[in-house]
């Protein structure tokens, strides 16, 4: 048993690590791609999302203060500022959470659902992104993730 214990450090350290999440310029051929590891805020809650079919994937992370969904868009992270909310939700979010900045638009729709076992959060078991570009088609990506709250 002693002769595992030391050799745990030996095999985690042996272990392959994940490719870094930046790597990856778009995610199942859309032109979105992911995010890298986003924190929690430090106060309020925010939703993390990944795609819920295909490559899973950290997509998108919603601020409940500030108002903000953050994804990458061609390539490029991007910061759109939450112009609507509508329905019910929680922890700072809508049913139907709408963004948008410059020329790119977004709706975030999601079911929030608390659990016993999580605290000061909740999961989104299922979600629905849509992206609007001018002069682009439009982009639909099924979403699921979780809330946290600092």
């Amino acid at each position: 048993m002693k002769a595992l214990l030391f050799a745990a450090p030996l095999l985690l350290a042996a272990a392959p690590q994940a490719a870094p999440v930046a790597a990856l310029a778009s995610i199942d051929g859309l032109p979105i791609g992911a995010i890298p590891r986003q924190e929690l805020p430090a106060k309020g809650c925010a939703a993390y999302l990944w795609t819920a079919s295909g490559t899973r994937t950290l997509v998108a992370m919603a601020g409940a203060d500030p108002a903000r969904l953050r994804l990458a868009v061609d390539g490029k992270i991007t910061d759109l500022d939450r112009t609507a909310q509508v329905g019910a939700g929680g922890f700072g979010f809508a049913e139907k959470n709408d963004y948008g900045a410059g020329s790119i638009a977004a709706k975030l729709t999601m079911r929030i659902e608390t659990r016993e076992s999580i605290r000061d959060g909740a999961v989104v078991p299922e979600g629905l992104l849509e992206i609007d570009r001018s002069g682009q088609d439009s982009i639909m990506v099924p979403v699921a993730g979780i809330i946290g709250c600092a």
